[in-house]
């Protein structure tokens, strides 16, 4: 008998609320605050913060820290505007720091 699997899901390592699926990932090759993070398409059960502007490791773009809506841990970022063509397909993406996520479904 075929054993069914879920979504593998990623979730807040601080209180265990899930924010993303492992189907949505885009890129592992990112740099957060703290380490190595992931872009995804989406994001679940987050809150979104002001817009700022932030010199990045790829050029200046408005972003919006992302929290998690359960225990509003900051859990990265969301990219609302990237000001250099080449960046442009980060615009309505999120960053997750890999330290602030933990697989779920695995």
């Amino acid at each position: 008998m075929a054993e069914l699997v879920g979504p593998r899901v990623y979730s807040c390592s601080n209180c265990r609320n899930h924010v993303c699926l492992h189907d949505d990932i885009i890129s592992k090759a990112f740099q957060g605050r703290n380490g190595r993070a992931f872009l995804f398409s989406h994001a679940m059960n987050v809150a979104v913060g002001a817009k700022e502007d932030r010199h990045l490791m790829t050029g200046l773009h408005t972003v919006a820290d992302i929290y998690c809506s359960d225990c509003r841990e900051v859990l990265g970022w969301k990219y609302e505007r990237a000001y250099e063509e080449t960046q442009k397909y980060k615009e309505g993406k999120f960053i997750f720091e890999k330290s602030k996520i933990i697989k779920e479904n695995w």
